[in-house]
């Protein structure tokens, strides 16, 4: 790999984030988990602070995001996106 990063781990932490079926961490809204990429609204694992800004691949560093949601936000802390319950401030 590029990246360096675990395909095993990364594989792992996407059915442990999918077990709950969380909303997406970016604009709140549910995730229809029965949907596959290159959908724009399927899961994916988007990294809180990213890998590019001295983020780690730990699970902590992790949360469930639309495709659509996790491309707009890129390698940003933030998306300029609004959430249902407000501004998006991490």
């Amino acid at each position: 790999m590029q990246d360096g990063r675990s395909d095993v781990l990364r594989k792992k932490h996407r059915r442990i984030i999918a077990q709950s079926k969380p909303a997406c961490h970016i604009c709140g809204h549910t995730i229809d988990y029965a949907l596959r990429y290159p959908d724009p609204m399927c899961f994916v694992v988007d990294h809180l602070v990213p890998i590019a800004k001295g983020g780690s691949d730990l699970i902590d560093n992790k949360a469930a995001a639309h495709h659509a949601c996790n491309s707009t936000k890129r390698a940003r802390d933030y998306a300029p996106i609004v959430r249902r319950s407000g501004a998006l401030n991490r």
